[in-house]
């Protein structure tokens, strides 16, 4: 069963997120920012998929996929930014990172199972 986890500030998003993923199959983990995501990346068995907010405190999306990328085991690996922003430069700046793909909210379960499945998760 694929893990993915889930890195939002907002409980609600993350309650949606576990609940559409949970339903579709996938086993989730979630952390409140990158900070939390990292440690949760060092201390558990690898991941499947990334699903990061972009705005968040303590280290934004854009830090975490950067973090993410320079760890061996994640370079493949598909991450996912979610975020409220649709600003070309901002999904410029997250490719540039290392982001797999992008979702927009508000999101359904459909395209957010779609994009999954395009990157192979």
């Amino acid at each position: 069963m694929p893990s993915i986890l889930v890195v939002d500030d907002s409980n609600t998003v993350r309650l949606t997120l576990q609940a559409v993923l949970t339903q579709a199959g996938y086993t989730v983990e979630e952390a409140r920012d990158g900070e939390e995501a990292i440690q949760k990346i060092k201390a558990l068995p690898k991941f499947n998929a990334v699903i990061t907010d972009l705005n968040m405190p303590r280290m934004d999306g854009i830090s975490l996929i950067k973090e993410v990328r320079g760890l061996p085991a994640y370079r493949f690996t598909p991450i996912l930014m979610l975020t409220t922003e649709g600003a070309v430069a901002k999904k410029e700046e997250g490719k540039k990172a290392g982001a797999t793909g992008w979702i927009v909210k508000p999101f359904t379960p459909d395209q957010l199972l779609a994009v999954l499945k395009k990157v192979q998760v």
